[in-house]
Protein backbone atom coordinates (compact mmCIF):
# COMPACT_ATOMS: atom_id res chain seq x y z
CA UNK A 1 0.00 0.00 0.00
CA UNK A 2 0.98 3.39 -0.67
CA UNK A 3 1.40 6.01 2.27
CA UNK A 4 -2.30 7.73 0.26
CA UNK A 5 -3.96 4.43 0.75
CA UNK A 6 -2.60 3.87 4.10
CA UNK A 7 -3.77 7.39 5.32
CA UNK A 8 -6.78 6.52 3.98
CA UNK A 9 -7.19 3.36 5.76
CA UNK A 10 -5.80 5.04 9.02
CA UNK A 11 -8.85 7.81 9.33
CA UNK A 12 -11.38 5.35 7.52
CA UNK A 13 -11.04 3.38 10.91
CA UNK A 14 -10.82 6.40 13.07
CA UNK A 15 -14.33 7.98 11.50
CA UNK A 16 -15.85 4.31 12.10
CA UNK A 17 -14.60 4.41 16.05
CA UNK A 18 -16.53 7.55 16.25
CA UNK A 19 -19.85 6.21 14.78
CA UNK A 20 -19.38 3.09 17.31
CA UNK A 21 -19.23 5.52 20.13
CA UNK A 22 -15.03 5.84 20.90
CA UNK A 23 -12.70 8.39 20.02
CA UNK A 24 -10.03 8.78 17.66
CA UNK A 25 -6.31 9.51 18.22
CA UNK A 26 -3.53 11.10 16.83
CA UNK A 27 -0.71 7.90 17.21
CA UNK A 28 -1.28 4.32 17.89
CA UNK A 29 -2.78 4.41 21.57
CA UNK A 30 -5.73 3.26 22.69
CA UNK A 31 -9.10 5.08 22.36
CA UNK A 32 -8.96 5.20 26.41
CA UNK A 33 -5.89 7.08 26.20
CA UNK A 34 -6.62 9.92 23.80
CA UNK A 35 -7.94 12.22 26.53
CA UNK A 36 -4.05 12.43 27.64
CA UNK A 37 -2.88 12.32 24.41
CA UNK A 38 -0.59 15.41 24.78
CA UNK A 39 -1.29 16.07 20.45
CA UNK A 40 -4.65 16.14 20.39
CA UNK A 41 -5.73 16.94 23.79
CA UNK A 42 -6.92 20.88 24.62
CA UNK A 43 -6.61 22.24 21.34
CA UNK A 44 -10.36 23.99 21.13
CA UNK A 45 -12.05 26.13 24.24
CA UNK A 46 -15.14 24.80 25.83
CA UNK A 47 -17.15 27.96 23.87
CA UNK A 48 -15.86 26.99 20.97
CA UNK A 49 -16.99 23.41 20.67
CA UNK A 50 -20.09 23.61 22.89
CA UNK A 51 -22.53 24.06 20.03
CA UNK A 52 -20.98 21.39 17.99
CA UNK A 53 -22.27 17.47 17.68
CA UNK A 54 -19.92 15.30 20.10
CA UNK A 55 -19.00 13.37 16.71
CA UNK A 56 -16.95 16.54 15.54
CA UNK A 57 -15.01 16.75 18.35
CA UNK A 58 -14.44 13.05 19.01
CA UNK A 59 -13.21 12.79 15.56
CA UNK A 60 -10.47 15.34 15.48
CA UNK A 61 -7.24 14.32 14.33
CA UNK A 62 -5.29 17.83 14.46
CA UNK A 63 -2.29 18.76 16.34
CA UNK A 64 -3.49 22.98 16.37
CA UNK A 65 -6.64 25.09 15.90
CA UNK A 66 -6.21 26.92 12.68
CA UNK A 67 -9.52 28.71 13.15
CA UNK A 68 -8.30 30.78 16.29
CA UNK A 69 -5.51 31.11 14.94
CA UNK A 70 -6.54 32.27 11.47
CA UNK A 71 -8.23 35.68 10.68
CA UNK A 72 -11.86 35.03 9.39
CA UNK A 73 -13.84 37.64 8.55
CA UNK A 74 -17.87 37.58 7.90
CA UNK A 75 -18.36 36.94 4.05
CA UNK A 76 -15.49 35.10 2.97
CA UNK A 77 -15.10 31.76 2.08
CA UNK A 78 -13.01 29.36 3.30
CA UNK A 79 -11.36 26.06 2.42
CA UNK A 80 -10.15 23.23 4.95
CA UNK A 81 -7.61 20.58 3.23
CA UNK A 82 -8.27 17.52 5.08
CA UNK A 83 -11.27 18.14 6.95
CA UNK A 84 -11.72 14.57 8.83
CA UNK A 85 -15.17 15.17 11.06
CA UNK A 86 -15.50 18.33 10.01
CA UNK A 87 -14.85 20.37 13.04
CA UNK A 88 -12.84 23.23 11.88
CA UNK A 89 -15.28 23.29 8.66
CA UNK A 90 -17.90 24.21 11.10
CA UNK A 91 -16.10 26.56 13.38
CA UNK A 92 -15.28 28.40 10.22
CA UNK A 93 -18.61 28.48 8.72
CA UNK A 94 -19.83 30.05 12.14
CA UNK A 95 -17.23 32.70 11.92
CA UNK A 96 -17.88 33.92 8.79
CA UNK A 97 -21.37 33.97 8.98
CA UNK A 98 -24.07 33.53 6.09
CA UNK A 99 -22.74 35.86 3.69
CA UNK A 100 -19.88 33.26 4.18
CA UNK A 101 -18.74 29.79 3.04
CA UNK A 102 -16.77 26.84 4.63
CA UNK A 103 -15.34 24.24 2.18
CA UNK A 104 -13.96 20.87 3.51
CA UNK A 105 -12.07 18.47 1.33
CA UNK A 106 -11.24 14.86 2.44
CA UNK A 107 -10.72 11.81 0.33
CA UNK A 108 -12.52 9.31 2.97
CA UNK A 109 -15.99 8.60 2.49
CA UNK A 110 -16.26 7.23 6.28
CA UNK A 111 -15.14 10.70 7.14
CA UNK A 112 -17.00 12.69 4.81
CA UNK A 113 -20.29 10.31 6.08
CA UNK A 114 -19.01 11.85 9.54
CA UNK A 115 -18.86 15.24 8.65
CA UNK A 116 -21.98 15.69 6.39
CA UNK A 117 -23.60 14.05 9.48
CA UNK A 118 -22.21 16.68 11.66
CA UNK A 119 -23.36 19.57 9.89
CA UNK A 120 -26.89 18.15 9.88
CA UNK A 121 -27.23 18.17 13.43
CA UNK A 122 -25.38 21.13 13.63
CA UNK A 123 -27.92 22.79 11.68
CA UNK A 124 -25.19 25.04 10.01
CA UNK A 125 -26.08 25.73 6.34
CA UNK A 126 -23.40 27.61 4.95
CA UNK A 127 -21.09 24.51 4.97
CA UNK A 128 -19.95 22.18 2.34
CA UNK A 129 -17.81 18.94 2.10
CA UNK A 130 -16.23 18.06 -1.00
CA UNK A 131 -14.51 14.16 -1.90
CA UNK A 132 -11.05 14.93 -3.20
CA UNK A 133 -7.32 15.11 -2.82
CA UNK A 134 -4.87 17.57 -1.16
CA UNK A 135 -2.79 17.75 -4.10
CA UNK A 136 -5.75 18.18 -6.55
CA UNK A 137 -8.07 20.28 -5.51
CA UNK A 138 -11.94 20.85 -7.03
CA UNK A 139 -12.52 23.91 -6.98
CA UNK A 140 -11.47 26.94 -9.55
CA UNK A 141 -8.64 29.20 -9.69
CA UNK A 142 -8.56 32.50 -7.41
CA UNK A 143 -12.06 31.16 -5.34
CA UNK A 144 -10.68 31.10 -1.84
CA UNK A 145 -9.75 34.00 0.59
CA UNK A 146 -8.49 31.59 3.42
CA UNK A 147 -7.08 27.98 3.38
CA UNK A 148 -6.71 26.13 6.25
CA UNK A 149 -6.04 22.56 7.41
CA UNK A 150 -5.00 20.67 10.80
CA UNK A 151 -2.04 18.53 10.56
CA UNK A 152 -3.06 16.91 7.33
CA UNK A 153 -0.33 18.45 4.82
CA UNK A 154 2.20 16.00 6.54
CA UNK A 155 0.20 13.29 5.66
CA UNK A 156 0.83 13.94 1.75
CA UNK A 157 3.53 12.10 -0.04
CA UNK A 158 3.72 15.25 -2.55
CA UNK A 159 3.80 18.09 -0.07
CA UNK A 160 4.64 20.36 -3.28
CA UNK A 161 2.01 19.68 -5.41
CA UNK A 162 -0.50 20.52 -1.94
CA UNK A 163 1.24 23.90 -1.70
CA UNK A 164 0.62 24.84 -5.69
CA UNK A 165 -2.80 23.75 -5.48
CA UNK A 166 -3.38 26.21 -2.48
CA UNK A 167 -1.63 28.88 -4.51
CA UNK A 168 -4.11 28.56 -7.60
CA UNK A 169 -7.37 28.14 -5.84
CA UNK A 170 -6.67 31.29 -3.72
CA UNK A 171 -7.68 34.59 -4.54
CA UNK A 172 -5.19 37.30 -4.87
CA UNK A 173 -4.26 38.28 -0.85
CA UNK A 174 -5.69 35.23 -0.36
CA UNK A 175 -4.47 33.68 3.50
CA UNK A 176 -2.99 30.52 4.14
CA UNK A 177 -3.13 29.63 7.44
CA UNK A 178 -2.35 25.98 8.56
CA UNK A 179 -1.62 23.51 11.59
CA UNK A 180 1.19 21.33 10.86
CA UNK A 181 3.74 19.21 12.57
CA UNK A 182 7.30 20.41 11.54
CA UNK A 183 10.87 19.42 12.58
CA UNK A 184 13.62 22.05 13.77
CA UNK A 185 17.01 20.75 13.44
CA UNK A 186 18.57 17.83 12.28
CA UNK A 187 17.26 14.23 13.52
CA UNK A 188 18.54 10.84 12.28
CA UNK A 189 16.06 9.23 9.63
CA UNK A 190 15.01 5.94 11.59
CA UNK A 191 14.63 7.99 14.58
CA UNK A 192 12.35 10.42 12.37
CA UNK A 193 10.40 8.20 10.97
CA UNK A 194 9.50 6.23 14.49
CA UNK A 195 8.65 9.87 16.18
CA UNK A 196 6.60 10.61 12.87
CA UNK A 197 4.64 7.79 13.44
CA UNK A 198 3.50 9.21 16.99
CA UNK A 199 3.07 12.99 15.79
CA UNK A 200 1.00 12.53 12.86
CA UNK A 201 -0.33 8.73 12.76
CA UNK A 202 0.99 8.42 8.75
CA UNK A 203 3.25 11.66 8.77
CA UNK A 204 5.85 12.82 6.59
CA UNK A 205 6.97 16.05 8.76
CA UNK A 206 9.16 18.40 6.69
CA UNK A 207 11.80 20.70 8.12
CA UNK A 208 10.65 24.37 8.79
CA UNK A 209 13.14 25.60 6.48
CA UNK A 210 12.35 23.05 4.07
CA UNK A 211 8.43 23.89 5.03
CA UNK A 212 9.52 28.09 3.93
CA UNK A 213 11.51 27.24 0.76
CA UNK A 214 8.43 24.69 -0.96
CA UNK A 215 6.00 27.81 0.20
CA UNK A 216 8.17 30.89 -1.74
CA UNK A 217 8.69 28.35 -4.17
CA UNK A 218 5.32 27.76 -4.74
CA UNK A 219 4.75 31.87 -4.79
CA UNK A 220 3.84 32.74 -1.61
CA UNK A 221 5.45 35.50 0.63
CA UNK A 222 5.27 36.65 4.16
CA UNK A 223 5.93 33.20 5.36
CA UNK A 224 5.72 32.21 9.14
CA UNK A 225 6.21 29.34 11.49
CA UNK A 226 4.91 29.97 14.71
CA UNK A 227 5.79 26.94 17.10
CA UNK A 228 2.46 26.22 19.32
CA UNK A 229 3.25 23.11 20.93
CA UNK A 230 7.16 21.48 21.40
CA UNK A 231 6.77 17.93 22.29
CA UNK A 232 9.92 16.99 24.49
CA UNK A 233 10.47 12.75 24.92
CA UNK A 234 8.60 12.18 28.00
CA UNK A 235 5.55 13.23 25.53
CA UNK A 236 6.58 10.42 23.16
CA UNK A 237 8.00 7.69 25.39
CA UNK A 238 4.84 5.12 25.70
CA UNK A 239 4.57 4.85 22.30
CA UNK A 240 8.40 4.22 21.45
CA UNK A 241 8.33 1.90 24.08
CA UNK A 242 5.91 0.00 22.80
CA UNK A 243 7.40 0.10 19.09
CA UNK A 244 10.78 -1.81 21.02
CA UNK A 245 12.69 1.99 20.81
CA UNK A 246 14.88 2.91 23.98
CA UNK A 247 13.46 6.24 24.67
CA UNK A 248 16.27 7.33 26.94
CA UNK A 249 18.73 6.35 24.20
CA UNK A 250 17.05 8.51 21.84
CA UNK A 251 16.35 11.63 24.11
CA UNK A 252 18.90 14.00 22.93
CA UNK A 253 18.36 13.55 19.07
CA UNK A 254 14.76 14.04 19.23
CA UNK A 255 14.18 16.00 22.17
CA UNK A 256 12.25 19.70 21.29
CA UNK A 257 12.95 18.92 17.87
CA UNK A 258 8.93 17.65 16.68
CA UNK A 259 6.94 20.83 17.10
CA UNK A 260 3.31 21.26 15.81
CA UNK A 261 3.19 24.94 14.74
CA UNK A 262 1.02 27.75 12.67
CA UNK A 263 1.93 28.09 9.14
CA UNK A 264 1.24 31.93 7.53
CA UNK A 265 1.84 33.01 3.99
CA UNK A 266 0.13 35.08 1.79
CA UNK A 267 -0.65 35.39 -2.30
CA UNK A 268 0.68 38.44 -3.96
CA UNK A 269 -2.25 41.01 -5.02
Amino acid sequence: MDIKEVVKEKYGQAALRVHTGGSSCCGSAASSQCGADPITHNLYAAGETGALPQGAVLASLGCGNPTALAKLNSGETVLDLGSGGGIDVLLSAKRVGPTGRAYGLDMTDEMLALARENQKRSGIENAEFLKGEIENIPLPDDSVDVIISNCVINLSADKDSVLREAFRVLKPGGRFAVSDVVVHGDVPAEVQRSMELWVGCIAGALKDSEYQEKLARAGFENIEIEPTRVYNIEDARQFLSAEGIDADKIAPLVDGKFMSAFVRALKPV
